[in-house]
């Protein structure tokens, strides 16, 4: 239960957080003021991808063999 409870809490603060922390907003006469910065939340989504992949991994390998 206590582990349910520890990743619904990662979950939300992943994709809570990069709602809250806005970057800065291109200059008004930018003609490429269109361009979403994909960099901070995504990265962040894919560390916890691949850490939560790797916990599951090992998990099946262990009780597997």
């Amino acid at each position: 239960m206590k582990k349910h409870v520890l990743i619904s809490i990662i979950l939300l603060v992943v994709i809570i957080i990069p709602s809250l922390v806005m970057s800065q907003p291109a200059p008004p006469d930018d003609p490429n003021d269109t361009f979403v910065p994909l960099d901070g939340g995504l990265a962040i989504l894919l560390g916890a991808a691949a850490v939560y992949g790797s916990h599951k991994i090992k998990e099946h390998r262990k009780r597997k063999g």
